[in-house]
């Protein structure tokens, strides 16, 4: 069972309650975690603020004052996070103010799940591609296809067997590489993707991640002690090459 933190977070705003309920166990049945169900924009912004929300699912037609696109205007206002929009509506004035809005995706009801899912995984990606600041390389692009980790803020997104999981940065304790396959050792768990160490470092940003051999990174807020050749992290020795040793120590604030 995937823990609730590394779950991608999704509220709902909803106001046909069967319909909210059914879309909740399905999407909790995919993996995602469903933080609340809203049938109207003022609860759905209560329960916004008070939880952390990685994805908003929205309609457009809602009770209340707000409808689904003032909704998601607040809502974003308040902080930024990627929106697809549910509903029945097509025409055309509909869609110009949904537009303004910048949602990932606009899904028509009925909806299908296999359908609702790709739309998921795209809003979560294009989301975080659309925070690096440098434009990806032709060889970078040529791999977006194959992405298996993402950043928003001290989280990445790990895809593992088809869909992303959520990982804390803070909870990492180091990273082990073997050849183009890398290790990501938690507190409680190991991720093992197919990029390399040097790949991954690249990706993250992440200044407590610091390279100290060229199979190994340690998270330096982990480190319970270290020696001329070796960090200790846990029950875990992890080697420590001359040629990274300068950049280790630099991590520390001489007194």
């Amino acid at each position: 069972m995937t823990a609730i933190d590394e779950r991608i977070h999704i509220l709902i705003i909803e106001d046909e309650g069967i319909l909210a309920m059914e879309l909740s166990d399905s999407l909790e049945e995919e993996g995602y975690y469903v933080v609340g169900v809203a049938s109207n924009g003022r609860k759905a912004f209560d329960i916004f603020r008070r939880q952390h929300v990685d994805l908003l699912l929205c309609d457009i037609t809602l009770k209340g004052d707000w409808d689904g696109i003032e909704t998601v205007q607040h809502l974003t206002a308040e902080r930024p996070v990627p929106v697809i929009y549910l509903t029945a509506l097509s025409d055309r004035e509909t869609l110009n103010r949904a537009k303004q809005t910048y949602p990932a995706a606009y899904v028509n009801k009925p909806y299908q799940l296999a359908s609702l899912r790709t739309a998921i995984e795209l809003a979560i990606h294009n989301f975080t591609q659309r925070k690096k600041p440098a434009t990806p390389s032709p060889t970078e692009r040529n791999h977006l296809d194959r992405e298996t980790i993402l950043q928003i803020n001290d989280y990445v997104f790990i895809k593992q067997n088809y869909q992303f999981v959520k990982v804390n940065l803070t909870d990492l304790l180091y990273l082990e590489a073997d050849n183009v396959y890398t290790s990501l050792i938690t507190t409680d768990r190991k991720y093992v993707l197919r990029q390399t160490l040097s790949g991954i470092l690249e990706r993250v940003q992440q200044p407590g991640l610091v390279r100290v051999h060229r199979s190994y990174a340690v998270n330096i807020n982990k480190v319970e002690s270290f020696n001329e050749t070796e960090i200790v992290i846990g029950t875990q020795q992890i080697p420590m090459s001359r040629s990274y040793k300068e950049s280790f120590l630099q991590q520390f604030n001489p007194r």
